[in-house]
């Protein structure tokens, strides 16, 4: 058995975790650019719900100093903030009249 990346709190969501929990908006990005409609719609159906209950859960940390799992349900949070853009207002994974507009990060923030 794998050992889980979430909060037991959440294991609700440890589906999502292995693809979702990702340290760098470039590679949330990609990830939402390489989905298909139906697979984004399923994971903000799964995660929005939970999402407040999450955020509350992430906030009891110093974001200096979470817990690994905590820091993992902070990344599932960024992913559905950028999921949420496809779904919510796009309703396809690329940017609507986006052209080829990109903003390269050279840091993340921590965590």
């Amino acid at each position: 058995m794998t050992e889980a990346l979430l909060p037991d709190e959440f294991a609700d969501l440890e589906p999502w975790a292995p693809t979702w929990c990702l340290a760098t908006e470039p590679e949330r990005w990609e990830l939402r650019l390489q989905s298909s409609m139906e697979d984004l719609q399923a994971f903000y159906d799964a995660v929005f719900p939970r999402a407040e209950a999450a955020i509350a859960w992430c906030d009891r940390y110093p974001l200096d100093d979470m817990p690994r799992d905590a820091e993992r349900l902070l990344q599932l949070l960024h992913s559905l903030l950028m999921v949420s853009y496809a779904v919510e207002v796009w309703k396809q994974p690329e940017v609507i009249n986006g052209g080829s507009a990109r903003i390269d990060r050279i840091g993340e923030p921590r965590p």
